[in-house]
């Protein structure tokens, strides 16, 4: 039987694989550039940070598989090559920033260690936490979430009661497009794919129920956990919209120091000094619940496909944990940088993917599945070709595509491919 406090552990558990590092960086410099139409960037931010990984979540609990399952409807070496590219993008990408923003936020400026040792240490405790998996939602959702929620709510709830301050006028021309290429960032709609498949098999290590009953636990956590993220991501980028015109910020910097920068001085207006102590808490769990559930995911995939091997789950596990180490060496701008361009391939696949697999089986056929895949795959290609080497007759390309120049050029295609293809089937009928 499934209780409310199983509902509650999950959804805690959930929350905290999620809230990672740009999940909690990103959302205030938002605000902070948006100044009064901070509302308008929250909105665009919140459908690729919030709704889109919720809906992902929603699709785990239908399918109560793998990430496999989500594109096995296109073709088994599709969905093969998919996941194997997935996880290697999490823990090569999102993994490390972590250990990146842990150390710039949170060590250096107290104890000024080198970046080796920080990631070194900081890995060596996911290994562990990840080689005990079956403990990890537990903890995560009765220790480690709590304590995140309350140092955000602080924060966010003292630094907008507690002033009077008014958003400066704000420089975007398309604060709701910012917010949805914004919300790429945080990775979060990847995340839903990586940590729901943690999250089955953590439900299934420690709760036997049937299939519906989990279904509703995964539905009802996901809600839960998607109302807070939607309330946290809101409360932050406000914050940085009514603190804009309070703490300058050194634009010569890079955008994550200048996203530290302004976090620490909106954490000092709310808490006082203390605030620099309560920042670094707050990066130190964020970032190290989002590690363990990208490397437990991504150990726990290999696993199932090698054989169901536990040897493979350490091997992989610690694999995941070097690399990290490795480029965690990296400062936080030049990861993100770095995750661009793939964020511009891979992001429009798998939102696709989570949509598809929502939707009544009448609606996503697999030749749904496989014409909207080809087609968000082809009508991606110019927005990375844009980003890594722009011309001329590329941009006259993109300007025949709708939503192009917004490197959303792929969105009206799939949309339209995915309603063409199923009228079509339902006359040959």
């Amino acid at each position: 039987m499934i209780s409310k406090k199983d509902v509650f552990i999950v959804s805690f558990g959930l929350f905290s694989l999620f809230f990672g590092a740009g999940n909690l960086l990103i959302p205030p410099l938002l605000g902070y550039n948006a100044g009064a139409d901070w509302f308008w960037v929250a909105l665009g931010f919140i459908i690729t940070a919030v709704i889109i990984p919720i809906i992902g979540i929603l699709a785990h609990a239908k399918l109560q598989g793998t990430l496999y399952d989500f594109g096995k409807k296109v073709s088994p070496i599709f969905s093969l090559l998919y996941c194997i590219i997935i996880y290697i993008i999490a823990v090569a990408i999102p993994s490390p920033r972590t250990a990146a923003a842990t150390h710039e936020i949170a060590i250096h400026p107290s104890f000024g260690t080198d970046p080796l040792l920080t990631s070194t240490i900081y890995f060596s405790l996911v290994l562990l936490f990840v080689l005990n998996r079956s403990k990890i939602l537990g903890f995560i959702g009765k220790f480690l979430t709590p304590l995140i929620v309350i140092i955000l709510i602080a924060v966010i709830g003292i630094g907008l009661f507690a002033s009077e301050l008014t958003p400066a006028i704000s420089q975007m021309s398309s604060p709701v497009v910012t917010g949805i290429l914004e919300g790429y960032q945080t990775f979060d709609a990847i995340g839903a794919v990586v940590v729901g498949a943690v999250l089955i098999i953590s439900i299934n290590l420690k709760i036997e129920a049937p299939f519906e009953a989990k279904r509703r636990l995964i539905r009802k956590s996901g809600w839960y956990a998607g109302f807070g993220l939607f309330i946290i991501y809101a409360g932050l980028i406000s914050v940085g919209a009514y603190f804009g015109s309070e703490i300058s910020i050194n634009t010569d910097l890079t955008s994550d120091m200048q996203r530290a920068n302004l976090l620490r001085g909106i954490s000092i207006a709310s808490l006082g000094e203390f605030g620099n102590t309560v920042l670094s808490i707050l990066i130190s769990l964020a970032c190290f619940t989002t590690a363990v559930g990208i490397i437990a995911g991504t150990a726990d995939y290999f696993k199932g496909l090698i054989g169901n091997s536990q040897n493979v789950y350490v091997i992989t596990s610690v694999i995941s944990c070097v690399l990290g180490v490795v480029v965690g060496q990296l400062d936080f701008n030049s990861i993100i940088i770095v995750a661009i361009p793939v964020l511009l391939f891979i992001y429009p696949i798998t939102i696709v993917l989570i949509i598809l697999n929502v939707l009544p089986q009448r609606f996503s056929t697999p030749l749904v599945f496989k014409w909207v895949v080809l087609i968000t795959f082809i009508f991606s290609i110019p927005d990375v070709i844009g980003f890594i080497s722009p011309s001329e007759a590329l941009s006259n390309v993109m300007s025949y595509i709708p939503l192009a120049q917004q490197s959303l050029g792929w969105v009206i295609p799939a949309i339209s491919t995915c309603i063409l293809v199923g009228i079509i089937q339902r006359k040959k009928a």
